[in-house]
């Protein structure tokens, strides 16, 4: 199983996703924690690297857990604990990052089959069209 962690910014009832230098596939931005580190100290460096933003801590709050096959990896799982919240400044691509994107659970945008869970979710929730 690969543990993740995924920021959730909505903006117009749209979900921030980004693609990585050399992919098609679109992912809600986040990444691994490391060793001592919390959840949200490790959701702000990601967040912080990938799209040159820093999280409002105390905006962050969990959405919820998901599961699903990885992507290129046959026979893992991908875990993925979301958190909704609010950033400082503009999210822009940065380091790995080469595409962002907003997002409806309707958009034909290839996107990872977590990432799929998590829109359906938010469509459900009436959080996002």
């Amino acid at each position: 199983m690969i543990r993740k962690l995924a920021w959730l910014y909505i903006d117009r009832r749209r979900l921030l996703c980004a693609r990585t230098d050399g992919r098609k596939t679109f992912y809600v931005p986040g990444g691994k924690p490391e060793a001592g580190e919390s959840d949200l100290d490790a959701l702000a460096r990601e967040i912080r690297e990938e799209l040159g933003v820093s999280l409002i801590p105390l905006s962050l709050a969990f959405h919820g857990h998901f599961e699903a096959p990885a992507d290129g990896k046959p026979g893992l799982v991908v875990a993925v604990d979301a958190y909704e919240g609010r950033c400082d400044g503009t999210p822009a691509p940065s380091g790995e990052i080469a595409e962002l994107r907003f997002l409806t659970a309707s958009d034909a945008a290839p996107v990872s089959a977590v990432t799929r869970l998590i829109l359906d979710s938010l469509k459900a929730d009436n959080v996002i069209d």
